[in-house]
This record gives structure tokens, sequence and C-alpha cells, in this order.
């Protein structure tokens, strides 16, 4: 994981909004995703954290499984992908339809343990978590997070914090 993280700017409630686009680098090896997501609630040694992201080639992927693992909600160090989705099958994960390259709009709401993602201006949430695993008292930074073997871009970032 790669992440860009905003000096000084402590966040804990509100809605983080950003237009982005991931792809797998062009030598990226078969399993490459193109992921690509924010993380929030950053700790100041980067060591816990929580996080959307999204997996964009699976979108429109021919396999069925694999398109309902396009959206992901991690949970830094402790819930990792893997972890979630032996112990909690499809409760972190969900189908959006997005491609590889493609600008794609990314909004999260979060009020305490609860997050809500949405995906190009959706009305539903894509994916609900309401129990964030940090729990609803952690502070912390905003990051741009990258996925290994990623080419990605990030615009148009809207932080709106909220008591």
């Amino acid at each position: 994981m790669y992440a860009f993280r905003f000096a000084n700017y402590i966040f804990h409630n509100g809605v983080i909004e950003i237009t982005l686009a991931g792809q797998p680098m062009k030598q990226a090896s078969e399993a490459a995703r193109g992921f690509v997501g924010i993380a929030f609630r950053i700790s100041d040694d980067n060591s816990q954290f929580e996080c959307f992201y999204l997996r964009p080639t699976n979108g429109r992927a021919l396999d069925q499984v694999r398109r309902n693992h396009t959206a992901q909600y991690v949970s830094i160090p402790h819930y990792p992908w893997h972890k979630l989705r032996k112990e909690f099958p499809e409760k972190y994960e969900s189908y959006v339809d997005i491609g590889a390259g493609e600008w794609i709009k990314m909004r999260i709401e979060i009020c305490d343990a609860m997050a809500k993602l949405f995906i190009n201006d959706a009305l539903e949430p894509t994916l609900i978590v309401s129990d964030l695993k940090h729990g609803e008292k952690l502070n912390g930074k905003i990051g741009l997070w990258i996925g290994p073997e990623t080419e990605a871009y990030f615009r148009n970032l809207v932080i709106k914090r909220s008591n």
C-alpha cells in the first residue's frame, strides 16, 4: 500500500469526496486490479487506519464472484481484506459498475463508527460499514490510497468535517 497523507489535517467525522482512476501498470502481473481509494483516520505513524478502495478491473469482469469484490473496506492493521473476506463473507465488499482507467467519483460519509461509500453520484450507498473496526473515537489524517502494481490518478478532493 502506498499513501500520501495530508499533513496537519486531523479528521474524525464528515464527508470525503474525490474523483479517481486506477488501472494496473503496463508491466503488472495478472493478479493486479488497479487498486485505488481513500484512507482516513490515519494514525501519526501510519500503523492504523480505515480505508475504502476499489478494484476497477473487477467491475466488468466476466466472473461474477470477481465482480462482487469491486468495492472494499479494510481496517489496518488487524482487518486486511483477506481476513474480512474469510471471517465475514460478503459483509465488507460489494459490486459496483466501474472500469479500469475510468474517472470514478467517490464519496465517503463518516459518522462515528459508521461509514457509507457512494460511487458516481449514486443516491444509495454501494457499501455500508456500520462497525468501523477502530471504533468511533479514532481521529487521524486522510490519505490517497494506491495498491501494488497500480497506476492511479486523483482530482477534485473535497473534505467536509463535521462534529
